[in-house]
């Protein structure tokens, strides 16, 4: 199975071509109160900071570990007011009570779970919350375009078998497994649906960065671009979970 040190070797690609989430998770997480000035955030995962960038916008001060030493040194230089760690969610020192919120954004199917959810619990402050969510590079509640039924075209053949855990989409799945420990509590599940258009330079270089896309079928996505005309409109979902620190120390 492809793992996450994919994204270390294209470290300048993902910060260049990974899009922004959607401003309506943004609005939401301040609705919800965890996103205001000030608060502590422990960012899991941070990648280039497609995450870091809003919260940091927004008020917060934020600790971000992140695993691979390229993209953190990319994080550290966009945002030198947060303090980067290299390291591993299951691994990098993290201090105890310190944080009211704490984030994954696009990164939790690479964790282990066991040892994480612990460790994010340790690290809140009583009563804090633990916000995960991801891109859905494709909505399937959307028609096919013709470029998704290239895409559909282009993986039919694969054979591998499919990453361990729940799906990109099956949300129920996700709360259970993140609650199942009994250190959160859900409190808030939803979606926002969402689009962008992108050019032929812009698809190949976005699908460089999948950890499951070999380079004939990046390439074979970005021809058929072109063959549509140069740009397409690609219609993605943001799963949002928001989950509640559990009592207890």
């Amino acid at each position: 199975m492809p793992g996450p040190e994919h994204f270390e070797i294209h470290a300048e690609t993902y910060e260049r071509a990974r899009p922004p989430y959607p401003a309506q998770l943004w609005a939401r997480l301040a609705e919800l109160g965890l996103l205001v000035p000030g608060a502590r955030v422990l960012e899991l995962g941070a990648g280039t900071g497609q995450a870091t960038g809003p919260m940091v916008d927004a008020g917060a001060r934020v600790l971000a570990v992140e695993p691979g030493a390229e993209l953190a040194g990319r994080l550290r230089r966009r945002f030198p007011q947060v303090e980067v760690r290299v390291g591993t969610a299951e691994r990098a020192p993290l201090p105890t009570a310190a944080f009211e919120v704490a984030v994954a954004a696009t990164s939790v199917h690479w964790f282990d779970l066991d040892a994480v959810l612990p460790r994010v619990h340790r690290a809140l402050v009583p009563g804090g919350w633990f916000a995960v969510w991801r891109n859905v590079f494709g909505d399937p509640s959307v028609p096919p375009t013709p470029f998704r039924e290239r895409v559909a075209q282009i993986t039919a053949h694969r054979r591998e078998p499919p990453r361990p855990g729940p799906g990109e989409l099956d949300t129920t799945a996700w709360v259970e497994r993140l609650t199942r420990s009994g250190h959160f509590s859900p409190r808030h599940v939803e979606q926002f649906p969402w689009a962008i258009e992108l050019s032929t330079e812009e698809v190949r270089d976005l699908f460089t960065t999948f950890s499951n896309w070999d380079a004939a079928e990046v390439a074979e996505a970005a021809g058929a671009v072109e063959e549509l005309g140069g740009r397409v409109l690609e219609h993605y979902l943001t799963p949002l979970i928001v989950l509640q620190r559990a009592g207890g120390p």
